[in-house]
């Protein structure tokens, strides 16, 4: 039955593929990466073949996972200096990203589509000799193909929702022989083991989130304490907001909408409890989108409720302090963001998409204001709330007017901020261990 089953599935992949190559078209009017090595994505490559297995490969499908992988080989490194790998990715986000990750010997291409022609072509090719999954990328023809090759596969920093897990329960006869042959597992949670060993994997560890280990940018860190200092108000993020998330809370800032350049000079913070007194008027706003194909979208609709708006991309020397909306229009610099920040509300949880992750703001100190909808990152979401870190709204208008609060009382924010970064100081420590179990697997010592 199993084995039907992924027939049919790879059946359908094999016939979704020109269906693929119109998507990336499209993709790439705004996103030109999408167009680069477009090959790649179907096993054909300009690389010379590997003659020997060598590589490890390395799958971090989009931004957030590149930049994982990256604290993760960090520490690979240290431990197995000659160390070569294959870098995959299927976002253009992360592929950008994952330049920055290569060194002499390194390839970066395409993840191969999981059809049984297009992951064959790519093991043939570059003959890994371990493959490293982030976090959720486990693909039914890629795993069977490893494991045909007898190549181990390692799920690291894995999670896996609720919600995930009863789709893949709905599929059971392909996932489930898809997650048993994982060589290892290293999950994020308990609750991540339970529901990774339903689906029939083998969870060696639970070692955490590989994200505490992070450090800040310290360059960024400084230069947003800096410019924050500089503001006699205080900052309210909406940070990594996904659509239909900025028009809400654009909708319970702005109202009534009174710009900065029109407001009283002697306008106290407190004035901020007050029904009359637009959100922007007292505090300064700053808008951080997730996806950079969206910056001109959300530019637009703060200008369309009148209100004036800042760049990144134009800040020469600084935020110019008289508009009423900073936009955060680049990438890579959310420690700059957070650092300049008092509290951010969290993108992605306003919405039913799950959420973002809240480490990174934790790390710089930012106190978090969190929607309803978290449940990919649950359990990291439940332990900031208990650590004082994170606060839990009902929906958009809560948290604006919880920040408010907040934001009105210095000392209740200073101590938030504390906890922050305590947070995230208490749950470091799972890159060593993960990193140890993979050098190990490497060594054929066991995990």
């Amino acid at each position: 039955m199993a084995t039907m089953i992924r027939k049919l599935y790879s059946l359908l992949m094999w016939a979704a593929q020109p269906f693929l190559r119109r998507k990336l078209i499209r993709r790439g009017q705004v996103e030109p990466g999408y167009l680069e090595a477009v090959d790649e994505r179907f096993g054909f490559y300009t690389q010379a073949p590997e003659v020997r297995s060598e590589l490890v490969w390395v799958h971090a499908v989009s931004l957030g996972e590149t930049r994982t992988a990256g604290i993760l080989l960090k520490a690979l490194r240290e431990r197995l200096p000659a160390l070569r790998i294959l870098l995959t990715h299927g976002t253009a986000t992360g592929r950008v990203e994952g330049v920055s990750l290569l060194r002499e010997g390194d390839v970066q291409v395409w993840q191969p589509w999981d059809s049984e022609a297009a992951v064959a072509r790519f093991f043939a090719h570059f003959q890994p000799r371990l493959g490293i999954l982030l976090e959720t990328e486990v693909w039914p023809n890629s795993v069977a193909c490893a494991q045909a090759r007898g190549v181990p596969l390692a799920l690291v920093n894995a999670r896996l929702s609720d919600k995930s897990l009863q789709q893949a329960l709905r599929m059971a006869p392909l996932s489930r022989p898809a997650y048993a042959a994982l060589a290892a597992v290293y999950a994020q949670t308990q609750d991540d083991a339970r529901r990774l060993r339903s689906l029939g994997a083998t969870v060696q560890h639970v070692f955490g989130n590989l994200k505490f280990d992070a450090a800040p940018d310290a360059a960024q860190y400084a230069q947003g304490k800096q410019w924050r200092l500089a503001l006699a108000r205080p900052v309210l993020m909406l940070a990594s907001s996904r659509e239909g998330e900025e028009e809400s809370f654009l909708e319970r800032i702005s109202a009534p909408a009174l710009s900065v350049q029109a407001q009283d000079a002697t306008k106290t913070v407190a004035d901020a409890d007050s029904a009359e007194t637009s959100v922007v008027a007292v505090f300064q706003i700053l808008i951080v989108p997730r996806h950079p194909q969206r910056f001109d979208e959300v530019c637009a609709l703060v200008e369309k409720r009148g209100l004036s708006v800042s760049r990144r991309s134009n800040w020469n020397g600084g935020p110019p302090l008289a508009a009423d909306v900073w936009l955060g229009d680049s990438l890579g610099e959310m420690a700059l963001y957070y650092a300049m920040s008092d509290v951010a509300l969290l993108g992605g949880s306003f919405a039913p998409l799950g959420g973002q992750n809240l480490i990174e703001a934790a790390a710089c100190g930012c106190p978090v204001m969190m929607g309803p909808h978290t449940f990919n990152f649950a359990e990291v979401a439940e332990l900031a709330e208990a650590a004082g870190a994170a606060r839990r709204a009902l929906d958009m208008a809560d948290a604006v007017r919880n920040a408010k609060a907040l934001l009105t009382r210095p000392t209740a924010q200073h101590a938030a901020a504390a906890a922050s970064l305590q947070f995230a100081a208490q749950h470091r420590g799972a890159t060593a261990n993960t990193a140890q179990a993979l050098a190990s697997l490497l060594n054929g010592d066991g995990d």
